[in-house]
């Protein structure tokens, strides 16, 4: 009874482990361009700053750069707004679907942080 159990455990544990030793290995993309044809530039394309974000689903857009001053909008997660200027921790945007203008917490708004790899 007891090699029987054995000989399904180790069957049952083979068959799950034979996807990941017949997996292809990934790879990554390598780019076209020379690293030396970046330092041309000033920078590679993952050095700047990605797209701002919103890092909650609502932020409240205020008529000033404090949370007592007037509510003149609300902006949610995925909607494209353009920061114009920051002051502290707060970011005066645009919403770019209603056009109103307001400030934002910096707490709830940043800049998607992108990764480079090393080539």
């Amino acid at each position: 009874m007891r090699s029987t159990r054995f000989a399904v455990s180790a069957a049952v544990l083979g068959a799950l482990a034979l996807p990941l030793v017949a997996a292809p290995t990934a790879t990554a993309a390598v780019p076209t361009a020379h690293p030396t044809a970046f330092a041309e530039h000033g920078h590679r394309p993952c050095d700047r700053p990605g797209p701002w974000v919103i890092g909650t689903k609502a932020v409240t857009m205020r008529s000033k750069a404090t949370t007592k001053s007037t509510a003149v909008g609300i902006l949610y997660r995925g909607q494209s707004f353009t920061v114009h200027k920051t002051s502290g921790n707060w970011h005066h945007i645009t919403n770019k679907t209603t056009k109103v203008k307001g400030w934002v917490s910096g707490t709830y708004v940043y800049r998607d942080v992108r990764m480079c790899l090393s080539y």
